[in-house]
């Protein structure tokens, strides 16, 4: 049986719909009111996801399963929906209901003067309720209807200053590049409900069907190669939401949203979702080799080329979002390694990721606040001038960059230890991508907070509400601290997390090169940017190269958007001339039958009895022709 608090995880999701819904029939005026609902009820969502967190590691429950609401039927097929409450996505509410307040705190001061406040207030209390009920979802179906929802609410606020191009164009991105991943999930669905037994999707019956013990094929008793196709397309569904080559693209062009929406998407909602599907799936991915191998294969990838794009960025938010990109990289990599071990170090890296990169974001838009631009090169010297966004903004950027005792060190350092034992080039491919974080943090640090002031009005800059600081001292608190929870020796958080039991021992091999990695990474940009040198001009062209994202974007458009615009050009004359044409021919043809009957009808004998005598011979030829035609 469940701890007593845990049967009332349902609840978590239903304080933000309730704002969502709240704010909506409130309309724009209800300014102060509207905050005060959405903020009211983050905090409920927040305390009691926290009250669940804390009971089930005080008491170490059991999973928890309600199911009962029948959805649809279908003739022997039932469909129910329900709740879920494992130790991993008790871990989801927490994280996403923290960051979901602590954003919502943050945009009071960030968007008070922005005439749509309340409105996105509510979409953000909307895009809360989905990732939570994502979280909670208890099959696969209800999984996929809140997994859309979180994706349209990720285009409304990506898009939700739509006055500006851009942004419009960074919404649809997203949308439709989205969408690639979720057919592959859709597919994926398809597959299993055509193949488990009595049709059943709940994430149980997955557990049932694929053994995390692994050989024995389980219930479903699927082929080899059929369990391979559905781990991939799930992968797919994962590799659009969180963004891993080559469907990273929409990503860093997300940041056209406004500031908070980037701490929360990059954080613990959308991007996390990709990770969190895959988490929930993972007996499936367990049963297949080659599909790991994909996995980390492209998470290490992806890690490696979007820390590469970092480096070139010259825009604050797009060198955070590529971070982003390459840190979900991380994590799939960790994933792809197909040990327990290796999962909980995934886990635990989106855990602290989620802290640590909201902190920054949210640096990020206080500075954006101050000087009114995201350009780097124009901003410098604001260590002093924004003192506590300058700390937090150091916090965030040495967890990011794996420092010890920093939280991303360790977390990090438990996915560097695991690809030492499993793979040893995905190892050294993960090594060098944390020099290049260490390295791409420090440029952003020393560029934007010390040195001269480069820009207009960098003399002048703005007072910061407290709306806006209090967030970022929130959260540095566990960007420095979460590390804690997994220190290498200790399988607690394993145990915990996953039910099983296995060796998490300290590789002090690993352990020093991943502190020597953080810490040469942060060397070489002192040396390149913290004396006042540029590296820019020395790497002209990787730069250009990278601040075009490696021309990925230009690749997609001229070999999938001008084709389909071109086939759909063409299919656009089809459709006016051949099938407009023919239309029209069909009308006039039409129209010259009704004039000519309309001369006939003229009342004259003589007319009617010529048509008579045409008639009559036209008659006499046809059956002429039909007796000659057989008689022949």
């Amino acid at each position: 049986m469940p701890s007593t608090i845990s049967q009332y995880a349902w609840i978590v999701p239903l304080f933000p719909l309730a704002a969502f819904l709240a704010l909506t029939a409130l309309g724009r005026q209800a300014k102060k009111l509207g905050a005060a609902i959405s903020l009211a009820a983050g905090a409920a969502s927040f305390a009691l996801a926290l009250a669940i967190y804390l009971g089930r590691l005080r008491d170490n429950a059991a999973d928890f399963t309600w199911n009962s609401w029948t959805w649809l039927k279908a003739g022997d097929f039932t469909l129910t929906m329900g709740y879920e409450v494992t130790n991993l996505n008790v871990l989801m509410l927490l994280l996403v209901s923290s960051i979901s307040l602590l954003v919502l705190i943050y945009s009071c001061g960030y968007m008070a003067e922005d005439e749509r406040f309340t409105v996105f207030h509510g979409y953000v209390s909307l895009f809360a309720f989905s990732m939570l009920s994502l979280t909670l979802s208890v099959n696969l179906i209800q999984f996929y209807l809140f997994w859309e929802l979180v994706g349209a609410c990720s285009f409304l606020l990506i898009g939700f200053w739509y006055r500006k191009p851009e942004a419009r164009a960074a919404a649809k991105k997203a949308f439709l590049m989205t969408r690639i991943g979720d057919m592959g999930l859709f597919f994926a669905i398809l597959l299993l409900y055509w193949n488990m037994p009595s049709h059943a999707l709940e994430f149980t019956s997955l557990q049932n069907a694929f053994p995390l013990a692994g050989g024995a094929a389980g219930d479903a008793a699927m082929s080899a190669g059929l369990t391979t196709a559905i781990a991939l397309l799930i992968f797919l569904g994962a590799m659009g939401k969180s963004g891993q080559f080559p469907l990273h693209a929409w990503l860093p062009d997300a940041m056209e949203g406004p500031t908070p929406i980037s701490a929360l998407i990059h954080a613990a909602t959308m991007v996390a979702a990709g990770v969190y599907l895959i988490a929930r799936t993972y007996p499936i991915f367990l049963h297949s080799t080659a599909a790991l191998d994909v996995m980390a294969g492209t998470g290490a990838f992806t890690a490696l080329f979007a820390a590469l794009l970092a480096i070139g960025q010259n825009d604050l938010k797009r060198v955070l979002a590529y971070s982003t990109v390459s840190q979900l990289g991380y994590m799939m990599l960790a994933l792809g390694l197909g040990s327990y071990a290796a999962y909980t170090a995934g886990i635990s890296h989106l855990f602290t990721h989620a802290f640590f990169k909201a902190l920054l974001f949210l640096a990020a838009g206080c500075v954006i606040h101050a000087v009114h631009t995201q350009d780097i090169r124009q901003m410098g010297g604001l260590a002093g001038k924004l003192k506590t966004t300058a700390w937090t903004f150091g916090i965030g950027a040495l967890a990011l960059s794996g420092i010890p005792p920093f939280s991303g060190f360790w977390s990090k350092d438990a996915i560097l230890a695991e690809a030492y034992q499993e793979r040893p080039f995905l190892f050294a491919v993960a090594l060098l991508t944390a020099v290049l974080t260490a390295f791409y943090m420090a440029r952003l640090v020393f560029l934007v907070f010390f040195g001269p002031g480069r820009g207009e009005g960098q003399s002048e800059q703005e007072a910061l509400p407290r709306s806006m600081t209090a967030p970022l001292i929130a959260l540095a608190v566990p960007a420095a601290i979460a590390g804690f929870l997994f220190l290498p020796g200790t399988s607690s958080f394993g145990r915990w997390l996953t039910s099983q039991e296995f060796a998490h021992d300290v590789d002090w091999t690993v352990l020093l090169l991943s502190t020597v990695a953080g810490l040469l990474g942060i060397g070489l940009g002192y040396l390149a940017y913290g004396r006042g040198s540029r590296m820019e001009g020395r790497f002209l062209r990787l730069g250009r190269a990278a601040e075009e994202g490696f021309y990925v974007d230009a690749f997609y458009e001229r070999a999938i958007i001008a084709p389909v615009k071109g086939f759909g050009f063409v299919l656009e004359l089809f459709d006016r001339y051949v099938i407009g044409g023919a239309v029209k021919l069909v009308a006039l043809a039409v129209m010259q039958l009704h004039r000519l009957g309309t001369r006939l009808q003229n009342g004259r004998v003589q007319t009617y009895g010529l048509v008579t005598l045409l008639g009559l011979v036209a008659m006499l030829l046809i059956y002429a022709g039909r007796r000659f035609w057989h008689v022949g």
